[in-house]
């Protein structure tokens, strides 16, 4: 491949990267053995360079500095990006290129405790992208249908409609799976392991290493080692939990496989035998057993077997076995059974979690505490975007009644906000003024309304999820002939 062409814009790199994903793709689909050695000249690639430039650039964290201060902004204004792109480019070709610690900032988290970041160097990100870029299409192929976390094309509705499909089908103990630490405690050595088993070219395992091994600059300012663990926040680690995790998904999908067709796990429940199956999301999973209480904490012990090797351990306190009804947690939507109203029949139905309504209530008190200097429509510019994004994902569950809750919530606490903001203004004067139709309105920009969201149940989509790289697109993308990057080992 001619990788010492001009920079291409962005379009043209995105349509490049696409053909070279979807050949990649192909292949480790094709090829189940095959061990890739030769990628190294696609990590610098100008497209995927282009192309992982772009993804760091319209990223929310491009305006956050790693160890070095510098932004996505200071290397478009100040260093500019093709020379900033070529500088890049240069060191990886003559692999000079050494990644820098990462720098550590803590958030907080549910339950007081706080949660650890690693903010990488924009030039460190780039080069992340770029290997996610080469990387992904090529583990897609082994990955298994029952992972949706940080996947092309799949999303956390689909985990919780699986879910839903099965515990409807009498899949009713539920193993609640949390891992404890996920991120900072797995193992490299294992996960180089499973990494070998589809990538050959040392030079990229070498710089996967490198990423791994960086360390990390901490709030304290001391720089501490990286022995374990895959930073959170970086580009290529929810990539890398995946393959690591991926350790979980094979086993269960195996014994799954080896359970038959439906009338052989029917078979299997009459003779006393249960069936299971396991849904996760990044680190967040759960194991659905037909069976006893007695199966669902055998299979917990099985699964923490499984983990083991690759260094991670289940939480004590978090994992726990419920039955269907009653009722369980999972990204933010309550699964629960009960019986339907005004039926003696039982349905399995998905709600908003409480935490996940105390999440975005809080946000509102936050947002209407603030300065009431500012006016309405600046609020509702702030307010609208959290309430549609939160509406728009619980839709799909029997949310009618959380909806209208929230509107109400809302609309209580702007009007406060309001009359805090014009304490000696008359409330005829702020409803004229504030009110269009008793719902707050300012510039044209009105508060938005959960309440008129839809409700739309999320079809299950089983294996029909369709590749990002489908092969059937092949020909009219026009691969170049001169793409070689590995051979069957």
């Amino acid at each position: 491949m001619n990788t010492d062409a001009s920079w291409p814009d962005a379009e043209a790199a995105w349509q490049r990267v696409l053909k070279i994903q979807t050949k990649l793709h192909q292949w480790a689909t094709d090829d189940a053995g095959r061990r890739f050695d030769d990628l190294w000249n696609l990590v610098y690639d100008p497209a995927v360079l282009v192309h992982a430039w772009q993804r760091v650039r319209s990223n929310r964290g491009a305006r956050t500095a790693g160890v070095d201060g510098e932004t996505a902004h200071y290397v478009t204004a100040v260093r500019g990006e093709q020379a900033f792109l070529s500088e890049l480019r240069a060191e990886l070709k003559a692999r000079r290129f050494q990644p820098v610690p990462v720098r550590e900032v803590t958030i907080p988290k549910p339950g007081g405790k706080r949660r650890r970041l690693g903010i990488a160097t924009v030039r460190d990100r780039v080069v992340q992208a770029a290997l996610k870029t080469v990387l992904e299409p090529i583990f897609e192929a082994d990955f298994q249908p029952c992972s949706y976390g940080f996947r092309p094309g799949r999303r956390g509705q689909d985990a919780i409609a699986e879910i839903h499909y099965y515990t409807s089908r009498s899949y009713e103990w539920i193993v609640e799976g949390d891992i404890k630490a996920c991120f900072d405690e797995i193992s490299h050595t294992a996960l180089d392991q499973r990494l070998r088993a589809r990538i050959g070219d040392k030079r990229v395992l070498g710089l996967v290493k490198a990423f791994l091994k960086s360390g990390v600059l901490g709030e304290d300012h001391e720089l501490r080692e990286t022995t374990a663990g895959a930073p959170q926040g970086g580009i290529l680690s929810p990539l890398l939990s995946n393959v690591a995790l991926s350790v979980l998904d094979d086993h269960f999908a195996e014994a799954w496989q080896a359970m038959g067709d439906s009338h052989q796990r029917e078979r299997r429940r009459r003779n006393g035998l249960a069936n299971y199956r396991l849904v996760r999301y990044a680190d967040d999973w759960v194991l659905m057993v037909a069976g006893t209480r007695a199966d669902a904490e055998r299979l917990r012990e099985e699964a923490a077997a499984v983990l083991l090797p690759m260094g991670l351990r289940l939480s004590e306190e978090k994992t726990r076995i419920a039955h269907i009804d009653q009722g369980f947690d999972f990204l933010g939507m309550h699964i629960q059974r009960h019986k339907q109203r005004g039926s003696t029949r039982h349905f399995v139905y998905t709600y908003p979690a409480r935490a996940a309504l105390a999440a975005v209530k809080a946000k509102v008190r936050s947002a209407t505490r603030r300065s009431t200097n500012q006016s309405l429509a600046v609020l509702l510019h702030r307010l609208n975007p959290v309430l549609r994004g939160w509406a728009s994902y619980h839709r799909h569950g029997a949310a009618a009644k959380t909806f209208a809750f929230l509107s109400a919530f809302t609309w209580r606490r702007v009007w406060c906000w309001v009359c805090h903001k014009h304490p000696k203004t008359g409330m005829g004067e702020l409803r004229r003024r504030y009110l269009r139709r008793w719902w707050p309105e300012q510039d044209e920009v009105r508060l938005f309304n959960p309440a008129t969201v839809t409700i739309i149940r999320y079809r299950y989509r089983g294996t029909a999820i369709p590749s990002p790289w489908a092969t059937t697109a092949l020909p009219a993308l026009g691969l170049p002939t001169g793409l070689d990057t590995g051979r069957a080992g």
